[in-house]
């Protein structure tokens, strides 16, 4: 019979200590400079301590924590009641104790090791932990000052927020050779905000340096010394070895004509079409730029280069934004080319569905030059990889020359962000943040350790210096590179908070003051919830929902996957509004018919949410036949419309991420779908995306039916499977089966796909698709029903016709009407047709009977001979729309010639 609960036994004790006493984890909160929570129930007679030791002489024992000093803590009733468990909901149910106001010199006891213990009335050891300290440091030590390097005059000061480090030096370097020895020069602690400064003088400039920090880490049990870069780098050595003093205002940073650059015209934001491209994509494949500058910052300032001249041509067609993906300095590739390694072999001679190119590839995948870039080092200095010369402040010059090129070709720049998690965590050597401030800057699991769901150590930009790092970060880029948007990676991994500060700060930024007009740069990202964080388990994400009304734009992956078929994480073959779902099924089973059908209508309407910019409100007939918001529209367990203006829907068919859209119609089509019809597929995809409201968001190369030969997820598959031919005359289809790490599974589908000469296309197919984003895009640009601003506006102005459940199955018919003309002096009304079908199809709206409606300027000149035959009876009020096109109709106001408006 065992012992009663009040009765100890020394045995039972010590094999409980063991198994739960551990203060090498951190398993509790350190919430207040008074308050600490930790999930272990109060009992009565229980005791609480806390320890602390500055030279991690604590130790847990049978007998408890042993060790340094400790003082009692009081348990409040309640637990850590409703205020604190709404600032962190994820700790609401732990119990609270409260440290005496006398008790504890807490700056001191932070800068060593701390630990709770727990023990019965006897001294019995119930349990023990070491605390985690990133919300106690944000209430301590509370600062929003400069960071990092400044200069007032010639001299500089740098700057370092390290409150629980015992000592800091700055390290300074005459060179970045790495047998130079630096001089060590002590920085002083304001111990009220925890920055670390020291002063230089005008000598100081350009030289190396970095931050010699003494901090104690909870994984060693121990204080130790690390050498580590500047968290504020505005330069760096090659492969980011040191940080380098510059001063970014310093004319020779900068390409002639910078102050005087001019922005491309950008009435509204919502007025944004956008292009999605890799530095090293765009040009290291493109022999009409010079061999030095290829895969560099630089050939964007090649007006002349095949790329350069199609994103012009692109520009005057009415593209708007280049989005670049990440170019801030990230750890994955060699910086010095001398250092990288390329495939062997030649990969051209072998077989175009072999597995030799994948392992080639995949034999120097972390040694070569390519990668995507979401592994953040050091947020706020360009990419070495990207910059002729990597060692020193070249980058900062070549990066400018970008976004003057760019600029100066009629588009504005969106740089890809990545604050949401770092490359590494701890004592790794290429960890910054964790070794300045252990613990703080990252999000922590229950035991202490950095949650890892955003693909590398999460950040925790709830945390008041983190996001003051993505805000000063961003306005660095914004003001001193002139960069005009910002797309956040995993934004649903930060706080609506966080991006309504963003957007504060970047509104604030003047033209007659910064050089930049602020309220012209666009914000957007993926509004996914997942992870640690999904459905605001620790604060109000920027997920899709949340940032309705903000105007900042998140992702709308229900008008993707309905038009392409299946998902992310569905089956690769699985069919959907483009791609042949039950009007031309393919061989895997999807069901019957009927349930095919079904589907498809189901997919069609999620799409036309999408087309009406994803608005939450908007209204139209659903399949079933009722009228419905687009909110009750459910998309796999969520509302089809999400959003409260149409800017925030960024509309999408095809992304970096997954495969391109040529990729999937190859894996989705049936096998009796001959090339030509694949291509229409494709253009009628980007006249999807181009041709509702929202923001239109484009992939490079979607406009040259581009494949990374079937592989889901190119981050380091290399330059192979990633390249552009800008001279349209391949699309990279056929060359191997991609890398075996995220597609082996699917191989032998691939393998007979791949092999297939059927499939191949010609130059003449990618003609077809180059100029259908053109086309696609000048009528976008034609009117401004197109683009509407508000809620109220889509409500009034578009209507969908061809619904319910008597609908022809895969075609969509939208009307825009402007009798007012407070959209559009020219055309009173468009509607655009999009239809699926592959034949044919005949369709009318009685409402539109009498009218003169004509077949879009752009559509009567067409590359594309086939929507040429559109047409449109007036006394029938019946179009005739040929298989697999977008056509578009307008009524022209009277006394109004034709063309652009």
């Amino acid at each position: 019979m065992p012992p009663p609960q009040s009765q100890s036994h020394p045995e039972a004790s010590r094999a409980r200590s063991a198994v739960r006493g551990n203060i090498k984890v951190a398993k509790a909160h350190w919430l207040t400079r008074d308050t600490i929570a930790w999930s272990i129930p109060v009992q009565v007679g229980q005791t609480l301590h806390l320890h602390y030791s500055a030279n991690g002489s604590l130790a847990l024992g049978d007998g408890g924590v042993t060790g340094g000093s400790s003082i009692t803590l009081t348990p409040v009733p309640g637990g850590i009641g409703p205020v604190p468990a709404a600032k962190f909901p994820h700790l609401a149910g732990y119990s609270a104790f409260k440290i005496g106001a006398a008790d504890l010199k807490r700056a001191t006891a932070l800068k060593g090791q701390i630990a709770v213990s727990a023990t019965e009335a006897d001294s019995t050891l119930i349990d023990a932990t070491a605390l985690q300290i990133p919300d106690v440091l944000d209430d301590l030590f509370v600062y929003d000052g400069p960071l990092g390097v400044t200069f007032s005059g010639n001299a500089p000061t740098l700057r370092v927020w390290a409150p629980t480090a015992r000592s800091v030096a700055l390290l300074l370097f005459n060179d970045s050779n790495p047998s130079t020895t630096p001089s060590r020069i002590p920085m002083i602690e304001d111990s009220t905000i925890g920055v670390w400064s020291v002063g230089g003088t005008p000598a100081w400039n350009r030289k190396f340096y970095l931050y010699e920090v003494e901090v104690f880490v909870r994984s060693s049990g121990a204080a130790g010394t690390n050498r580590v870069t500047d968290p504020y780098s505005l330069s760096l050595s090659t492969d980011s070895l040191r940080s380098q003093i510059v001063d970014l205002a310093e004319l020779d940073l900068k390409p002639a004509g910078w102050h005087g650059v001019e922005k491309p015209q950008l009435t509204a934001l919502g007025d944004a079409t956008i292009y999605e491209l890799h530095v090293r994509d765009f040009s290291i494949s493109d022999k009409s730029v010079p061999a030095a500058k290829r895969g560099t910052f630089r050939a964007f300032g090649e007006a002349g280069s095949n790329g350069m001249r199609h994103l012009k041509l692109l520009a005057e067609a009415g593209l708007s934004h280049v989005h670049l993906l990440p170019c801030f300095d990230f750890a994955t590739v060699p910086e010095n080319p001398a250092n990288r390694a390329e495939p062997a072999g030649d990969l051209r001679s072998f077989p175009s569905s072999s597995d030799r190119q994948q392992a080639a590839v995949a034999a120097v995948k972390d040694r070569d030059g390519f990668n995507w870039g979401y592994d953040p080092l050091l947020y706020t200095v360009p990419e070495g990889s990207y910059s002729t010369d990597p060692d020193g402040p070249e980058r900062i010059r070549e990066f400018r020359e970008m976004v003057q090129g760019l600029n100066r070709a009629g588009l504005r720049v969106v740089m890809d962000v990545v604050y949401n998690h770092t490359h590494a965590a701890g004592q790794d050597a290429k960890s910054v943040l964790d070794r300045i401030v252990p613990g703080y800057y990252h999000r922590l699991n229950g035991d202490g350790e950095p949650e890892t769901s955003a693909s590398g150590s999460n950040t925790a930009s709830e945390r008041q210096m983190m996001e003051k790092l993505m805000v000063d970060s961003l306005l660095i880029w914004a003001r001193d590179y002139k960069v005009d948007g910002f797309r956040f990676d995993l934004m649903g991994h930060h706080t609506k908070a966080n991006l309504l500060k963003i957007r504060a700060a970047l509104d604030a930024l003047r033209q007659d003051r910064d050089g930049v007009d602020g309220s012209k740069i666009i914000l957007y990202g993926e509004g996914w919830s997942f992870g640690e964080v999904a459905n605001d388990a620790r604060f109000v994400q920027a997920a899709q929902a949340n940032m309705a009304g903000t105007g900042i734009g998140t992702f709308n992956d229900r008008l993707r996957d309905a038009a392409r078929g299946g998902g992310p994480f569905s089956g690769i073959q699985e069919q959907g509004f483009l791609t042949g779902l039950f009007l031309d099924p393919n061989s895997i089973p999807q069901g019957s018919l009927a349930a095919q059908m079904a589907r498809l209508l189901y997919f069609t309407d999620w799409i036309r949410v999408g087309l009406a910019g994803s608005l939450a409100s908007y209204s139209f007939e659903n399949a079933a036949g009722v009228t419905v918001a687009a909110w009750e529209i459910d998309s796999n367990g969520q509302p089809a419309g999400y959003t409260a203006v149409p800017r925030e829907s960024i509309n999408y068919i095809e992304s970096h991420d997954n495969e391109t859209l040529w990729d999937a119609i190859q894996l989705k089509a049936a096998t009796v779908v001959g090339v030509a019809e694949r291509v229409r597929m494709q253009n009628l995809g980007i006249a999807l995306v181009g041709l509702g409201q929202g923001i239109p968001f484009f992939h490079a190369g979607v406009d040259l039916l581009r494949s990374k030969s079937l592989d889901r997820d190119s981050y380091n598959s290399g330059d192979w499977f990633n390249k552009i031919d800008w001279t349209y005359a391949t699309n990279n289809w056929g060359v191997g089966l991609p890398p075996a790490e995220k597609n082996q599974g699917n191989w032998p589908v691939m393998r007979s796909l791949l092999a297939d000469p059927a499939l191949a296309i010609r130059p003449a197919d990618i003609q077809s698709a180059v100029h259908q984003l053109r086309e696609v895009l000048e009528i976008r640009k034609s009117s401004n029903l197109f683009h509407l601003p508000t809620a109220a506006d889509v409500a009034a102005r578009l209507h969908f016709w061809n619904t319910g459940p008597s609908q022809i199955p895969g075609v969509i018919a939208m009307t825009l009407t402007d009798a007012d003309g407070a959209f559009d002096k020219k055309y009173r009304r468009i509607v655009v047709i999009w239809s699926a079908r592959p034949d044919a199809v005949d369709l009318a709206d009685s409402s539109l009977a009498g009218l003169t409606l004509t077949l879009h300027p752009v559509q009567q000149s067409s590359h594309d001979v086939t929507v040429r035959a559109s047409t449109f009876s007036p006394a029938r009020a019946r179009f005739h729309i040929p298989g697999r096109t977008a056509a578009v109709f307008v009524e022209t106001r009277r006394g109004e010639e034709e063309g652009d408006g």
